[in-house]
């Protein structure tokens, strides 16, 4: 089959700059797909993306789908003729519904009888005819929240569409997409190059729009050339570093089809600002870079990146430093208003901040999260006193002029203004901590005193939204209640800290009074206890492995994840699927025999065969071996010891029988088992791990 290369293009006006590497991964997804389905082979597939394009090239394409067989079964052969062996309706009906003759069919001979059947091979359609289609309904598909019409056109897209390109090695393909007749024409840089370009071939693509129109095509090489300028300028310029978000990197290359670094300058006074409160104001307004000496310290520098060549950069960044002093004047401004007001003096202003409505204020909640990280820093040691003050004072920077103007400050500048304030350092970094850790992977707080406010400050709100019925359903989750939940995890388990969920969703609890939903700390519990499967999962410990722990509801999180890990251990020792084997077998047995009532006390006099003498000194000498590692919590070596058992446990079942007739051989065989399932239960249920087939 021969092959040629496909490209198709499509230009646009500028493109919203945060959606234009998922629209571009879709389309290129969308073709792919739609490819693999028609069955046409392709070779390497490559995506163009900036801020006026999108486009897709397909290399080594084929030129049509392939020939398939087709077989269309009809009638019965007894059925199909007539006693005299002609065709019946049935059968010329089914030809004519083909637009063939009788005579053309086959008989299929099949297991419930013969059948009459169509056999032909249906020819491939030519792959210039697909393609249009294709492009259609990869471009419908598209993550467009909303989509624009323009003019007199009834088409939409998430932005005007203006040209179009759809080239089969050097074929036109001109029929229409997006209400445009496609042809072999692009456009160069809006002001370096505000002509059409011919692209000959679809190999020719970036090199053309490189060369003759100021673009360069390619995401990730533009983004990859923007860090590499930056980088250089920071060096060469100023003998500093320049930090780079990958968010905001990525930003930066979809705002730029031809990118050029420039370096420009602020007032030292600034520099009196919190570095957060200039980064964040370059950062989200104005797109800029910050720079850092190589201790660490910000230097009074920004790094724009330009979408030009420009004949004289200094203007270019004069009109920058123009645009970004008013920026930090007014973060100064702020800065220097809100110190005049103390954070204390500012709870107040909490009264009138809805947080929901049948729960109250901000500062309903404060006080709540105020009385609960009380007790919980008691009881991990650390001081009540503080954590009930940076608790009432958590929330206080939301009603202060840099927080209301840059939001993503708050608890950052918390930090600052307590400090200013002259409060103790474990409150000031608290205001800071409690909203630790932010996402996936982010630091935990560091002080006993914001780990106390960061836990109650989740606690509150899961034990208050879950006590009025407002959990989690499906997608919808306003409050951020698995983030939550996941945030108070990671911080006892990182921090390792000695608390019990139950008791601290009860101390949640005892502060509402508003509550309509019985037993909401023991609900909350549980569903704490249910992100920790995806939680295992992502470190690649498996849903068995914590289904085995969760079955006996450990409810103090570091003990859970002591529990998930040591069985994780175990599970990869030799003898972990005969054990498993035989502790679901030992359950079945007592679950058919009452299982509650059964005793754990073993009657020596009652013990008859090798076997089982032998299991019963094995299960007495590891119940004294592990007992006092159970109390410390070494879950793993216990675990590892058990490993022990499985010969005479295997050795029990191929000589024993349980089941004897004897009332009280019986009934000791029994206590010997639930003793033997009791030592494996101190950890988990290991009866949920997977047992040899």
């Amino acid at each position: 089959m021969a092959t040629q290369d496909f490209l198709v293009e499509l230009g646009t006006e500028e493109l919203p700059p945060k959606a234009l590497k998922p629209l571009s991964d879709a389309f290129t997804q969308g073709i792919s797909k739609g490819l693999q389905e028609a069955g046409i082979a392709f070779g390497k597939v490559e995506s163009f993306a900036t801020p006026r394009r999108l486009a897709v090239r397909i290399r080594s394409l084929g030129d049509a789908q392939p020939d398939k067989p087709v077989e269309k079964r009809g009638p019965a052969v007894k059925a199909a003729f007539d006693d005299a062996g002609n065709p019946t309706r049935a059968l010329t009906g089914f030809a004519t519904s083909l637009g063939i003759t009788p005579d053309q069919l086959d008989t299929l001979e099949t297991d419930r009888g013969a059948w009459v059947v169509y056999r032909t091979i249906e020819k491939g359609r030519p792959t210039v005819e697909l393609l249009p289609e294709l492009v259609d309904q990869s471009l419908a598909a598209l993550p467009i929240p909303k989509r624009m019409r323009w003019g007199a056109h009834r088409t939409e897209f998430v932005r005007p569409v203006h040209w179009a390109i759809m080239l089969f090695g050097n074929k036109v393909i001109d029929t229409p997409i997006m209400g445009l007749t496609p042809g072999n024409k692009t456009r160069g840089h809006r002001f370096h190059c505000p002509k059409f370009l011919i692209v000959p071939t679809p190999g020719d693509y970036e090199v053309v729009l490189h060369q003759e129109g100021y673009v360069i095509a390619d995401f990730a090489e533009r983004r990859e050339k923007i860090r590499r300028g930056v980088t250089a300028i920071a060096k060469t310029q100023a003998d500093g570093l320049a930090v780079i978000d990958d968010d905001l990197l990525d930003e930066v290359t979809a705002l730029n089809e031809w990118p050029v670094p420039l370096m420009g300058r602020f007032e030292e006074r600034f520099l009196e600002v919190p570095a957060e409160a200039l980064i964040s104001s370059m950062k989200e307004h104005q797109k800029y870079f910050h720079v850092v000496s190589a201790d660490g310290r910000m230097l009074p520098l920004f790094i724009t990146v330009a979408n030009l060549e420009s004949k004289d950069p200094k203007q270019v960044i004069s009109g920058n430093e123009k645009v970004i002093r008013p920026r930090l004047a007014d973060a100064a401004f702020f800065y220097e208003t809100d110190r005049k007001t103390s954070l204390e003096d500012r709870i107040d202003q909490l009264k009138p901040i809805v947080f929901q409505d049948k729960l109250g204020s901000i500062y309903d909640k404060s006080v709540r999260v105020a009385a609960l990280a009380e007790k919980i820093a008691a009881a991990i040691n650390g001081d009540p006193a503080l954590a009930k003050r940076a608790a009432m004072l958590a929330k206080t920077d939301l009603v202060t002029e840099m927080v209301l103007e840059f939001t993503d400050l708050q608890g950052i500048m918390g930090q600052y203004y307590a400090a200013n304030d002259g409060e103790h350092q474990d409150v000031a970094s608290a205001l800071n901590e409690q909203y630790m850790p932010r996402f996936a992977g982010d630091d935990l707080p560091t002080s006993l005193t914001g780990c106390a406010v960061a836990i109650a400050d989740r606690l509150d709100s899961l034990v208050g939204l879950f006590g009025i019925n407002q959990p989690p359903s499906g997608t919808r989750d306003p409050f951020a209640l698995r983030r939550a939940s996941l945030g108070v995890l990671r911080i006892v388990i990182g921090r390792e800290l000695p608390l019990d969920l139950q008791t601290c969703c009860e101390w949640a609890e005892q502060n509402f009074s508003v509550l309509t939903e019985q037993n909401t700390a023991s609900t909350v519990v549980d569903y704490m206890l249910e992100r920790f499967r995806a939680h295992y999962e992502e470190q690649g410990i498996s849903a068995e492995v914590y289904l085995a722990v969760h079955a006996r509801r450990p409810t103090r999180p570091l003990d859970f994840d002591r529990r998930v890990n040591a069985v994780e251990a175990f599970r990869q020792l030799p003898e972990a699927q005969s054990l498993a084997a035989a502790n679901k077998r030992v359950s079945n047995i007592l679950m058919k025999q009452g299982g509650e009532g059964i005793g754990e006390l073993i009657e020596d006099s009652l013990l008859q065969d090798p076997a089982e003498k032998a299991l019963a000194q094995q299960i007495r000498k590891q119940t004294a071996a592990v007992l006092p590692l159970f109390e410390k919590g070494d879950y793993a070596a216990a675990l590892s010891s058990l490993a022990s058992l499985r010969e005479p446990v295997d050795n029990f079942f191929d000589e024993v029988m349980v089941m004897a007739e004897d009332d009280a051989t019986r009934n000791n065989r029994l206590a010997m088992l639930n003793s033997l399932r009791n030592l494996f239960l101190r950890v988990a249920d290991i009866s949920v791990l997977p047992t040899p087939a």
